[in-house]
């Protein structure tokens, strides 16, 4: 994974963790969200963040987000490996699996200073 993003990843899953164990679950899927745009390129993070968010639909007893992780759990990494992760997807199970989506531009500049594409 890209240093930068695999930082800003990391920043966003601590808090996301944080908010977790402070039983703050929209705070945490919000965290959750940010990092799933920011690691879903690369299949170990992106699995992970989906574990999280698995997690976050368990404590929330929302069936649908438990059924459309536990889908997108056993596809992220195949996803991310073909490079087939649509790019600004929330990774959320509001939203389609190959559905693409903006970028907020805060996380924008963070894959510009990657030397990433970021939309």
């Amino acid at each position: 994974m890209n240093p930068i993003l695999k930082e800003a990843f990391e920043t966003e899953m601590h808090h996301a963790k944080e908010s977790y164990r402070s039983q703050d679950w929209e705070k945490s899927f919000l965290h959750l969200e940010r990092a799933h745009i920011l690691g879903q390129r690369d299949a170990v993070p992106h699995t992970i963040n989906h574990w999280w968010m698995l997690k976050v639909g368990v404590r929330n007893k929302d069936h649908t987000e438990v059924l459309g992780q536990i889908v997108r759990i056993a596809v992220a990494g195949i996803g991310s490996i073909l490079g087939r992760a649509p790019m600004g997807n929330t990774g959320g199970a509001n939203v389609g699996i190959l559905t693409p989506m903006p970028i907020p531009e805060d996380l924008k500049k963070i894959f510009i200073r990657a030397g990433l594409p970021a939309g």
